[in-house]
């Protein structure tokens, strides 16, 4: 057992920085998405909302970078960090999500309305950070 996970409670034993197999090492940037905030690290996909002309392969920019972390010096913008950017690549321009059932009605009075709705996503795969 290591040094650091013998102590009886798991809060007061902090390893070392390297020491942590939970740790991650690598570099990270916290970026403004259409309106939502995603962790964005390099070789990670994800599905934001829908972009407008996302043509699939093509390169998309993200300029409202809010923090980077660069192997533990972390950066904080206020409101953005100036000169960074995410470049990530178009995967899907069009994921739809699962169907999301809207139902009314009122008892006794022949009153009942269902409506249907799927939120559309653009995939897209993170390829660099550039701080």
């Amino acid at each position: 057992m290591p040094y650091w996970a013998q102590n009886k409670c798991w809060i007061d034993a902090q390893p070392p920085i390297g020491t942590n197999p939970f740790y991650n090492i690598n570099m990270y940037a916290i970026v403004e998405i259409n309106g939502q905030q995603f962790k964005a690290e390099e070789g990670k996909k994800l599905f934001v909302n829908h972009i407008k002309d996302a043509e699939e392969g093509k390169a998309v920019e993200f300029d409202k970078v809010l923090l980077v972390d660069n192997n533990g010096s972390i950066t904080v913008g206020a409101p953005t960090v100036e000169g960074a950017k995410v470049v990530a690549e178009v995967v899907a321009p069009l994921v739809k999500g699962d169907k999301v059932i809207v139902f009314k009605m009122k008892r006794r009075k022949d009153y009942r309305k269902k409506n249907g709705h799927r939120t559309h996503f653009t995939q897209v795969e993170i390829k660099s950070i550039n701080a």
